[in-house]
């Protein structure tokens, strides 16, 4: 649901029904990235009754901008629908996800960093976070998780698909 302001001013439903951005690749199963929303800079703090998520080029703001995801991630190694080419995934999300795929580390799958402070919630399932230097934790529903620029990776080792809410905010680096 998304509320907005009509040509008078009066508050008004804009939209009630599937975001307009998901990222989700042929051949993979119980995965997807739901842009709900994004801002970029220099947005006026009331964008009155249009949706800016169409518009959007990359999935990671510059400083000032503002996305709201929702993941789902499946199990490690069960995220590929039987007969899917491996090789055809990368491209596809690639596609899909313009800045985040730029970010993720070639020759060390899933590890990322964007200059962004993110603010994760994990809702359902249990996901792994791994640190640069190899420190983990795990993470269950309910726990928040701030992330400040850090070089990480997101892994699901359980058996079910996970659900993670993330607003990211674009920052400058120091």
């Amino acid at each position: 649901m998304v509320t907005g302001h009509s040509g008078d001013g009066k508050a008004i439903f804009t939209s009630d029904g599937q975001p307009p951005r998901v990222a989700e690749v042929a051949g993979m199963k119980d995965f997807a990235i739901v842009t709900v929303w994004a801002t970029d800079h220099g947005m006026t703090a009331v964008p009155g009754s249009d949706d800016p998520t169409p518009a959007m080029t990359t999935m990671v703001p510059g400083p000032g901008g503002s996305r709201f995801l929702v993941t789902v991630m499946p199990p490690a190694g069960q995220g590929l629908e039987p007969g899917t080419d491996p090789a055809t995934v990368g491209p596809a999300l690639a596609a899909q996800m313009p800045g985040m795929a730029e970010a993720m580390e070639p020759d060390n799958p899933g590890m990322h960093t964007t200059d962004t402070i993110d603010y994760d919630i994990i809702i359902s399932g249990e996901l792994v976070l791994e640190l640069d230097d190899g420190a983990e934790v795990t993470l269950k529903p309910g726990d928040i998780v701030i992330q400040t620029g850090t070089r990480h990776a997101w892994r699901n080792r359980g058996s079910v698909p996970v659900v993670m809410y993330s607003v990211l905010v674009g920052a400058p680096r120091q």
